[in-house]
């Protein structure tokens, strides 16, 4: 079960929302180490139960790539191709400090 940064939202009973960010493994537990610490503000003028809402929102997805350098040289190294493609490998090259000559 991957640990996910959360942030969670609930309108408290004077219809203020509260946001708290945590860190969970499931959706529920995120729900819930979110109302535990939204409980603990003084700010918080309860949370009503019921039809109340809680909006939990992910962030902080992480991806992997792998990229064999071969290909990304002949990537830099390659002429041609769209309008971003030539400002991408533009930037990059400038990034490395190559020459922007292509």
């Amino acid at each position: 079960m991957p640990v996910r940064s959360c942030r969670v939202t609930i309108k408290d009973m004077d219809g203020v929302m509260h946001t708290a960010e945590v860190t969970a493994g499931t959706l529920y537990e995120a729900v819930a180490l979110g109302m535990a610490s939204i409980r603990g503000d003084d700010w918080v003028a309860g949370i009503a139960q019921g039809f109340n809402t809680v909006t939990v929102s992910v962030a902080n997805v992480r991806v992997e790539h792998e990229v064999k350098l071969g290909e990304f040289t002949k990537w830099l190294d390659k002429t041609g191709g769209s309008p971003r493609e030539l400002s991408d490998r533009r930037r990059i090259r400038s990034i490395l400090g190559m020459p922007i000559s292509q």
